[in-house]
C-alpha cells in the first residue's frame, strides 16, 4: 500500500486510513477504537470520521460489540482474483455518487503508457459528458484532465510529451506555446484544481484535480456549461475533499 507524498488533505486522510486498515486487518477477530487510537496514534474524533468513511465505501465493519473488522469491498480490493473489476465497480461508485453531490459529469482519468486516458466517468442526462470531438490523447494541452496530469510528471516527461503531441489550437482560448504551457504547469500549486475555461471546447469549463497513488498518475475531473461555471470552483472543491476513496482504492 503506497501513495505518492503530496501535502493536500486527502492524501493525509487516505494515508491515515491505511493505517488504520493495516491494523484491522492484523486483528481477524476485531480490534476496538480504543486500540485503533493507540496503535495508529490517531485521536478519537479524527479516527471516528476515518472509520465512517471506510464503512461507507465498505472497507470495514462494525461487530455488534463494536470492534472493528475487514469489509467485503477490502478483502476484493487485495484478492488475487477479480481485483481489477472490483477496482473499477468501486471507483465507479464513487464517481456516481460524485455526480449526484455535484450535479455534473465526472471522470477519472490515468497518464498509462505516455498517453492520457479517460478511464471512466459517471453522466446523465442532466450532467451530460463532454463531446469529445478532438481525442483527449492528442488535447492535453487543452484539457484539465491533460494539464493535471502533465503537472504529475517530472519536466522531462512533460516535454516529451507535448514533442509527440502537437499543440492545435481548438478555441481562441487554447494555450499553444509550449513555453508558456510548460511554465504554467510548473508553477501550479498541489492543492489547486487546474481549470480548463473554454480551451478544449467553446461552451465548457472543466476542473481537474490529482489523485495519484505510487507510481500511478491520475486525477479527477468535472465539467460544466459554461453558463453554470460560476460553480466550477466549488466543483473543484468537492472532489478534492472526495479524493481519499478513489486514492484508497488505487493503493490498496
Amino acid at each position: 500500500m503506497a501513495l505518492k507524498h503530496e501535502p493536500t488533505a486527502p492524501y493525509h486522510s487516505a494515508q491515515d486510513a491505511l493505517r488504520v486498515l493495516e491494523w484491522v486487518a492484523r486483528h481477524s477477530a476485531g480490534v476496538t477504537d480504543a486500540v485503533l487510537s493507540r496503535r495508529t496514534g490517531l485521536d478519537a474524533e479524527r479516527l471516528t470520521a476515518l472509520l465512517r468513511m471506510l464503512r461507507r465505501e465498505g472497507y470495514v465493519e462494525q461487530l455488534t460489540d463494536g470492534a472493528w473488522v475487514t469489509g467485503d469491498a477490502l478483502r476484493r480490493l487485495t484478492s488475487a482474483h477479480g481485483r481489477e473489476r472490483a477496482l473499477r465497480e468501486k471507483i465507479q461508485h464513487v464517481l456516481d455518487r460524485l455526480r449526484d453531490s455535484v450535479g455534473a459529469a465526472v471522470y477519472m482519468s490515468r497518464y498509462v503508457d505516455g498517453e492520457v486516458r479517460v478511464t471512466q466517468y459517471a453522466a446523465g442526462p442532466a450532467t451530460p459528458a463532454v463531446n469529445e470531438w478532438v481525442d483527449f490523447r492528442c488535447s492535453a494541452h487543452a484539457t484539465a484532465v491533460g494539464k493535471s496530469l502533465l503537472t504529475q510528471l517530472d519536466p522531462g516527461a512533460r516535454r516529451d510529451h507535448l514533442a509527440r503531441h502537437r499543440m492545435a489550437r481548438l478555441t481562441s482560448h487554447t494555450i499553444t506555446s509550449d513555453k508558456l504551457l510548460l511554465s504554467r504547469l510548473a508553477a501550479q500549486p498541489p492543492t489547486a484544481p487546474v481549470l480548463d475555461l473554454q480551451e478544449y471546447a467553446v461552451g465548457t469549463v472543466c476542473a481537474a484535480v490529482p489523485v495519484t497513488a505510487g507510481s500511478a498518475v491520475g486525477c479527477l475531473a468535472v465539467s460544466l456549461p459554461v453558463e453554470r461555471a460560476h460553480r466550477l470552483r466549488q466543483a473543484a472543491d468537492t472532489l478534492h475533499r472526495s479524493a481519499a476513496p478513489v486514492l484508497l482504492s488505487l493503493a490498496l
